[in-house]
C-alpha cells in the first residue's frame, strides 16, 4: 500500500507538471519574497526569458531601481494586494525581453505549503483582444477619411469644458464650400486625399487655444477653442480662411478651396451645449445663403431669418403642392421681320398673399431646399399644355425652359420629358432646352449623357448665359447645341463698346463656323438691335419686343402677328 502511494503520488506529480507545460495560459511560481521558483514552457514564450533566466529574479525581472516608473508602480501595487489580501488581478502593459510591449490579464494568489508561503500565478497574453478594442474605440471616435475627432468625441469636450471652464468657450462650425461638385468632379478617393490635404494646413497652423479640431464627416467641420477673450478667436479664423488663398495641388489639378464658417461662444449665447452648438449652425447656414466664403458670428436677428426660412420652405413646398407657380412667357424675335419664332418661359410665383413674385425672391430656396425638380415638373406641364393649345390654333412657335444640374441629375428626368410628348401630343422640336454653363460644372457625366438622350430625342437645346462662365469654347465642342445665347452683359453696351462689340461679333462667326444659332438676350433699343442684325445675329429678345407676359397676353400676341 504504501509503494502503490508513493507511485500515485510520483504519477500526480509529473501528470501535473506536464499539464502545467502544455496550459496555453502562462503559469509561474514565486517564493515568499515574490522571486522566481518555476515558470512553465508558456510564460517563456510571453516574457522572452527562459526558466533558468528567471529562477531567483524578482517578479519584474530586474531589479526595481532599473524599471521604468509604469512597471515600479505596477509591481507596487501587486506587492500591496498579495500582502493584505493574498489576492491579485488586472491587466497591464509589460516589456518583453524584446522590447515589445506585452498586454496581458495576471492573476496571482497566496498559498501556504507545509508553513512555507508561495505565490501562484497566471498570465494570458490579450493583446490581440486590447488591439480589436482599441481599433473598435477609434472607429467609434474618430472620422475613418481624416483621422480626426469625430461628432462624439467634440460634443463630449465641449460639454466637459462648459462645466469645468471659467473662460470663453468658443464653438466655430464651418463647412468647405462647393464640396458636391469637388466630389462629384473628383470622385470619392481624390475627394479625400482633398480633405486631408486641406487638415494637414490646418494642423500646420498651430492654432492657439484650440481644444479640439474635429469633422463631422464630408465637407462638416468644428472648432473648440478656450480663452479670455471671445473675440481673440478672429485672428484663428483669419489663419484658417487665409489657407484657402493658396491653392491645393491634387495629381494634375490645381485646387482652390472656400470656406463658410459660423461662431458662437460661452457665456455670451448661453451655457447649454445645444443652444452653442445650435446658434453656431444658424450662423454658418446663415452666410451660406449669403454665398458663403466667410464667417458669420451669431446675434440675435439670425432667429428671425431662420424662421423666415423655415416659413419660406413650408410656403414653397405648399406652393408645388397647389400648382402657384405658373409660367410667364417672353417673345423670341426674327430680328429682320420682327416674326415671332418662340418664347422663353420664366417662372412667377402667384403668391396668395404676396402678389406675383420673381425668380430673386424665391429661387435660391427652391435650389436650398431641393426642390427644383418638382418646380421644373409643374413647369414643363404646364409649357407642355399651352404648346398643346397653341397646336390646336394652328401656331408652330417652340418654347424653351430652363433647367440645371439639379434636375438633369434626377433619375426620372428623361423619362418625365418623354412623357410630356406622347401625353399631350406635342412634338419633341416645340420644346427647347436651356442650360447655363454653370450648371454643365457640376455632375458633368450625367448632364452629358441627358443631353445627348434629348438631342437624340429631337428636343432642340440651348446654352443660356454664353460667355460668363469659365470653359464656353470647350462646351460647344463637346455638347451637342443648337442654339447659343448671348448673356445680355455682352448686349448692354455694344453700341458704345467697342470690345464688347468686338467679343459678340466673335460669337457670331464661331457660332456661324459651328452650324449654331444665336440668341442675343436684353435687347432693349433699337440701336441694339439694327447693330446685332448688321452683324450677322437673326434672333433676339428683350424688352425692346416685350416684357415677359401670361399665356393669355402671349395667344393674343401671336394671334396679332400672324
Amino acid at each position: 500500500m504504501t509503494v502503490f502511494s508513493t507511485i500515485t503520488e510520483r504519477i500526480k506529480q509529473q501528470l501535473l507538471t506536464q499539464l502545467c507545460e502544455r496550459l496555453e495560459d502562462g503559469v509561474f511560481i514565486l517564493d515568499a519574497e515574490l522571486r522566481y521558483i518555476s515558470v512553465n514552457a508558456a510564460y517563456e514564450v510571453m516574457v522572452g526569458y527562459q526558466e533558468a533566466f528567471l529562477l531567483g529574479r524578482p517578479l519584474g525581472v530586474y531589479a526595481a531601481e532599473f524599471l521604468p516608473e509604469a512597471e515600479r508602480d505596477i509591481f507596487k501595487s501587486v506587492a500591496h494586494a498579495l500582502t493584505n489580501h493574498g489576492f491579485y488581478e488586472n491587466n497591464f502593459a509589460i516589456a518583453t525581453r524584446y522590447g515589445q510591449t506585452l498586454n496581458c490579464h495576471m492573476t496571482l494568489r497566496k498559498m501556504t505549503v507545509d508553513s512555507g508561503v508561495y505565490y501562484i500565478g497566471m498570465g494570458r497574453d490579450i493583446s490581440e483582444v486590447t488591439r480589436d478594442k482599441e481599433e473598435l474605440l477609434h472607429l467609434l471616435n474618430f472620422d475613418q477619411d481624416t483621422n480626426l475627432p469625430n461628432r462624439k468625441v467634440f460634443l463630449s469636450e465641449t460639454s466637459e469644458l462648459l462645466l469645468e471652464s471659467y473662460q470663453e468657450v468658443v464653438v466655430v462650425r464651418f463647412n468647405i464650400d462647393r464640396y458636391r461638385m469637388l466630389a462629384s468632379t473628383l470622385g470619392a478617393d481624390k475627394v479625400t486625399a482633398l480633405l486631408n490635404l486641406f487638415v494637414q494646413q490646418v494642423n500646420k497652423l498651430k492654432l492657439p487655444h484650440l481644444r479640439c479640431f474635429s469633422h463631422f464627416g464630408g465637407d462638416d467641420f468644428a472648432l473648440l477653442f478656450e480663452l479670455n477673450d471671445a473675440h481673440m478667436v478672429r485672428h484663428q479664423l483669419n489663419s484658417l480662411m487665409q489657407i484657402c488663398e493658396r491653392p491645393f495641388y491634387l495629381d494634375n489639378n490645381v485646387i482652390y478651396l472656400r470656406i463658410s464658417a459660423g461662431v458662437s461662444y460661452f457665456p455670451e449665447h448661453g451655457s447649454q451645449l445645444s443652444m452653442i452648438l445650435s446658434k453656431a449652425e444658424k450662423a454658418l447656414n446663415y452666410i451660406k445663403q449669403h454665398g458663403g466664403d466667410d464667417v458669420g458670428w451669431y446675434r440675435e436677428e439670425l432667429d428671425d431669418a431662420c424662421r423666415d426660412s423655415l416659413q419660406l420652405e413650408a410656403e414653397l413646398r405648399t406652393a408645388i403642392d397647389e400648382c402657384q407657380f405658373i409660367p410667364y412667357y417672353q417673345p423670341k424675335i426674327t430680328l429682320a421681320t420682327g416674326e415671332i419664332t418662340g418664347f422663353e418661359a420664366l417662372v412667377r410665383w402667384q403668391h396668395p398673399t404676396r402678389g406675383l413674385l420673381k425668380p430673386v425672391d424665391f429661387i435660391d430656396a427652391i435650389i436650398t431646399h431641393k426642390l427644383s425638380f418638382e418646380l421644373f415638373c409643374q413647369m414643363a406641364t404646364q409649357i407642355a399644355q399651352q404648346l398643346s393649345k397653341w397646336q390646336a390654333l394652328g401656331f408652330t412657335q417652340h418654347i424653351c425652359i430652363n433647367a440645371d444640374a439639379a434636375e438633369f441629375s434626377h433619375p426620372e428626368f428623361f423619362s418625365f420629358i418623354t412623357t410630356l410628348f406622347t401625353q399631350h401630343c406635342i412634338h419633341p422640336h416645340q420644346l427647347h432646352i436651356e442650360i447655363t454653363e454653370s450648371s454643365l460644372m457640376l455632375n458633368h457625366f450625367t448632364v452629358k449623357q441627358q443631353l445627348t438622350a434629348l438631342k437624340a430625342l429631337g428636343v432642340c437645346l440651348a446654352l443660356d448665359d454664353f460667355g460668363t462662365g469659365y470653359a464656353s469654347l470647350s462646351y460647344l465642342q463637346e455638347y451637342p447645341f443648337d442654339f447659343i445665347k448671348i448673356d445680355k452683359s455682352f448686349i448692354s453696351k455694344i453700341v458704345d463698346d467697342h470690345i464688347q462689340f468686338a467679343i459678340v461679333k466673335a460669337i457670331l462667326e464661331l457660332a456661324n463656323a459651328l452650324d449654331m444659332q444665336v440668341v442675343a438676350e436684353g435687347i432693349e433699343t433699337d440701336e441694339q438691335r439694327q447693330l446685332l442684325l448688321d452683324i450677322g445675329c437673326a434672333y433676339g429678345q428683350g424688352y425692346l419686343f416685350s416684357r415677359p407676359v401670361t399665356a393669355d397676353a402671349a395667344t393674343v400676341m401671336l394671334e396679332n402677328h400672324s
